[in-house]
């Protein structure tokens, strides 16, 4: 899916099967995109399955003001017990469907908001 091209730096302008195109590279690994750091970090292990407490309790880093997981090609949501570190640290967590996740980026970052993205790219993501 070619996501229209926004006015900013950061933005997300391509969503496929097992990659995303992010400030104009190419990421075939899941990710953790932050508005404010113009690097991206690898993020997760082997999709949704791989994820624990500790993947989590990183997206608490840097204190964004929402944080939008994709979850893949499906809608997953982490179990409770995951989230307690951006509960304690009062940081919002919505989940998405990893296509629907890129959308949002785009929207929240262009916004100029502080909002951090973890991006599972698996291949079967539905478009």
């Amino acid at each position: 899916m070619q996501l229209h091209a926004e006015r900013f730096p950061l933005a997300i302008t391509e969503c496929a099967p097992g990659h995303i195109v992010w400030a104009g590279q190419r990421l075939t690994r899941s990710v953790l995109l932050r508005s404010w750091i113009d690097a991206p970090q690898h993020w997760g292990g082997a999709g949704f399955d791989g994820l624990g407490a500790e993947d989590f309790a990183l997206l608490a880093e840097g204190q964004p003001d929402v944080v939008l997981f994709g979850s893949g090609g499906r809608l997953r949501f982490p179990p409770q017990p995951w989230l307690a570190p951006l509960a304690q640290a009062g940081i919002s967590l919505e989940t998405m469907s990893t296509a629907a996740a890129c959308r949002t980026w785009n929207v929240l970052a262009g916004e100029g908001r502080r909002v951090a993205a973890a991006l599972l790219l698996d291949a079967a993501l539905q478009l």
